[in-house]
């Protein structure tokens, strides 16, 4: 039974413990979440900062579908910025065949941390995704050879020999945040899936960006002859599901202000950069929430903010629950096991069928 709930694994950890523990846990959390019928588990590419470890996603990816059954595995994303297009399409097809289909190739600009390090500024970022999208596209999925040649690579009557494993060829995601709307124009002119974060800053233009996003990539869908599906489109935000709310609160509140302040401040220079205004360090959790750049709870909450943001987004294909270590692997864990058990059949119905049973008897014995 599918969940249309996966995992957005940057993966981020918390700096001062030991990094071969942290990758083997991403790869135990996704054995867990396969277990527990969830539908997709993504892994980012980070090179810098610290808390993202995993530099080569593909050898997490590769890993994980050894030991899994079911859930699809993707790439959270390949950054097209800095990786030539060639090497990108034939990792992609050769996780396909690993996977028997259950990868997804998720790509975008790349980190801005990680681009600086590498001599590339935010411009080239986006030209460079612009430039090489297309070809990777055709080697990928298309049959024909590509010739092409830019400032930074070059293809010369190139394609894979490797053939695809899944027949209707490897899903394509491209990554979209913030206010930028070059990725959903890409979406749209391609006709590729969409995953938008809503890692918003509370009073920030992000905030109400979602929807924005998705209108974007109808509009340029339309202008060029293309269709872009609902269904296809994802949206990854922190979530955090406890017996209570107060017991929610408490897991993650202490590990989302280092979170925000050594993570994200740091990042951005300032532990005052990524403050609310008039708003007090104890409480930035609570804004957050109330942004919508985050769902903390118990189970009811979860379930009214899950709606709210589908409502709030016109409704999208499947939930990806940013996960940034705010509290310890066993909450975490037991989080995870709520939401796939209460949580996910408020929107999947798989609980309908045997309350209707239930009800129906009940309903017989007060009519004797």
């Amino acid at each position: 039974m599918h969940s249309r709930i996966g995992v957005f694994l940057s993966p981020v950890n918390e700096t001062g413990q030991d990094p071969h523990l942290a990758l083997r846990r991403s790869l135990d959390l996704v054995d867990t979440l396969d277990e527990l019928n969830f539908d997709e588990a993504w892994f980012g590419e980070h090179h810098s900062l610290g808390w993202g470890l995993v530099g080569a996603p593909e050898t997490m990816i590769a890993a994980a579908s050894q030991r899994t059954k079911q859930i699809k595995l993707a790439h959270g994303v390949a950054p097209l910025s800095w990786h030539h297009p060639f090497h990108v399409a034939s990792r992609a097809v050769h996780l396909d065949h690993l996977t028997r289909g259950r990868y997804i190739l998720g790509v975008g600009p790349g980190v801005p941390t990680d681009a600086k390090m590498l001599g590339l500024e935010p411009a080239d970022q986006r030209t460079r995704l612009t430039e090489a999208l297309p070809a990777v596209i055709e080697l990928v999925n298309g049959d024909g050879h590509v010739t092409d040649k830019t400032d930074w690579y070059g293809l010369n009557d190139a394609k894979l020999q490797l053939p695809r494993y899944s027949p209707g060829g490897v899903e394509i995601a491209l990554a979209s945040g913030g206010t930028s709307l070059t990725a959903p124009e890409l979406v749209g002119r391609h006709g590729t899936s969409m995953v938008s974060f809503a890692l918003v800053q509370p009073g920030s233009a992000t905030s109400f960006s979602l929807d924005r996003q998705w209108a974007a990539a109808e509009q340029s869908a339309a202008e060029h002859g293309r269709a872009v599906k609902r269904e296809n489109w994802r949206v990854a935000l922190p979530l955090h599901v406890a017996e209570s709310r107060q017991q929610a609160f408490d897991d993650v509140r202490e590990g989302f202000g280092r979170w925000l302040y050594n993570y994200f401040g740091a990042a951005r220079g300032s532990a005052e950069s990524v403050s609310t205004p008039g708003v007090p360090r104890s409480q930035e959790l609570e804004a957050r929430i109330e942004a919508g750049g985050a769902i903390v709870g118990g189970v009811d909450e979860v379930v009214q903010g899950i709606k709210a943001l589908r409502e709030r987004t016109g409704g999208f294909g499947t939930l990806l629950v940013y996960v940034p270590d705010w509290c310890s692997w066993e909450q975490t864990d037991r989080s995870m096991q709520l939401l796939a058990r209460y949580v996910a059949p408020h929107f999947t119905g798989t609980a309908l069928r045997p309350q209707e049973s239930f009800d129906r008897h009940v309903a017989k014995l007060t009519r004797r």
